[in-house]
């Protein structure tokens, strides 16, 4: 039997290995970075040069370094949460209201998110108006900044709190089959959320609309039906306002699927290399990507849901954090933070499903558009464009990397047809 001792002992180990892995593969991918990230590779020499490459190399450093500092004040934060007292405090004071549970636990949460949006507000501003700014990216005004923070708090406060309403009212009337209700509202959520975001909320934000350039257009809907792939509409968004960084992007479910192009990609590329890029995207989706990770996504949740249930009548739980008795909404925070060091160690293999993505949607677009070099020259522009990382150290990549590093999709595009 775990005792109180125990318990903790096992989360602070686990917790205290996570810091010191997370931070040891940052110092080695910024070492590996400094020591090869001076010298052009030959592959790359008719886009980047040397002034190019050394402001990539040092926009990496400055951003992990400032990522790190981030990291560690987020830990000594949420170790101060759990080891100091606070939350049973708070769920001590909020008892001592006489609310119902389920205001109670929206109260709770509201509280510890409110803090953590205003701990997290001066590293957002330096980033945004410090690190972005000084590397060419950043166009964002502050009052702009400020627009977008309150729109945000705006639209999490409604979601999170229908959302959090829904899941307090099951967990206290549904009774032991909470859970599973829980996952079936949780994967519905989801779903709607996919639906609704193209046309609801992130016309929040930016400003879409159909793409002006009509021989592009037509284009893209050629390669789009060459896929036999149907969409409701090709827009441009006017991200350029906050920033220089280049995309596209598919988003939406079933007749809210859409493409989008950044407006800086617009300018900043040929026609042949958005196409390129977008059948990269129809890849994804052609491979069924997006639905394997959804089915999976579903499928793990349903796990989690299933270990909150059984954790969250623990008395051990509590007891090791300072609680006098259970309280239930407290509990979800606790196991939230208690699993999260354990997860980590298997970002790898995370990781290594969406590279393989990446590849096999490389491989559909040279094959929708019969050739590899607008998806070489598009890759190689959007590296210079965005300052990447051309010198990740293989360790890094196998934990963090969604996309193969930039020399090994480029070797892969170059080598013979699979």
């Amino acid at each position: 039997m775990i005792s109180f001792n125990s318990l903790l002992l096992i989360f602070l180990t686990f917790f205290l290995l996570r810091v010191l892995l997370r931070e040891l593969l940052t110092l080695f991918n910024i070492r590996h970075l400094q020591r090869h990230g001076r010298q052009v590779p030959e592959m790359l020499r008719d886009e980047i040069d040397e002034a190019t490459l050394s402001r990539m190399t040092d926009y990496t450093v400055t951003s992990s370094r400032f990522t790190t500092f981030e990291e560690i004040v987020d830990d000594l934060i949420t170790l101060a949460v759990l080891l100091t007292g606070l939350l049973p405090w708070l769920t001590g004071l909020l008892a001592g209201w006489k609310l119902p549970f389920v205001p109670s636990g929206l109260l709770f949460f509201g509280f510890l998110a409110l803090a953590s949006g205003i701990v997290g507000i001066p590293f957002d501003l330096y980033r945004t108006f410090g690190i972005e700014k000084r590397y060419g990216f950043s166009t964002m005004t502050f009052r702009l900044w400020v627009t977008d923070l309150l729109k945000n708090l705006g639209v999490s406060t409604i979601l999170m709190g229908l959302l959090g309403g829904a899941f307090l009212s099951l967990i206290h009337y549904a009774e032991e089959s909470w859970w599973i209700w829980s996952w079936l509202l949780f994967a519905s959520f989801q779903l709607l959320m996919l639906w609704l975001y193209p046309v609801v909320i992130a016309p929040l934000f930016n400003r879409y609309e159909p793409i002006q350039d009509t021989n592009l257009r037509e284009a893209v809907m050629d390669l789009a039906n060459r896929a036999g792939l149907e969409v409701s509409g090709i827009y441009q968004v006017d991200e350029g306002k906050r920033s220089r960084h280049t995309n596209a992007y598919f988003t939406g479910l079933g007749k809210t699927r859409r493409i989008v192009l950044y407006d800086t990609l617009l300018a900043s590329s040929p026609p042949e290399e958005i196409l390129a890029v977008l059948a990269h995207e129809i890849g994804h989706w052609k491979k069924r990507h997006i639905l394997k990770q959804l089915i999976f996504m579903e499928i793990a949740s349903l796990g989690l849901f299933y270990l909150f249930s059984l954790l969250l009548s623990w008395p051990l739980l509590y007891a090791t954090f300072g609680f006098p008795q259970p309280v239930t909404y407290a509990g979800l925070l606790l196991i939230g933070i208690l699993v999260g060091p354990f997860f980590f160690f298997l970002n790898p293999l995370g990781a290594a499903v969406l590279r393989r993505f990446e590849r096999e949607a490389d491989d559909y677009s040279r094959t929708l558009t019969g050739t590899a070099i607008p998806m070489i020259s598009a890759l190689k522009r959007l590296a210079k464009d965005n300052l990447s990382n051309l010198f990740p150290h293989p360790l890094y990549v196998q934990f963090y990397y969604s996309h193969p590093p930039l020399l090994e999709r480029i070797g892969r595009l170059l080598a013979p047809s699979r």
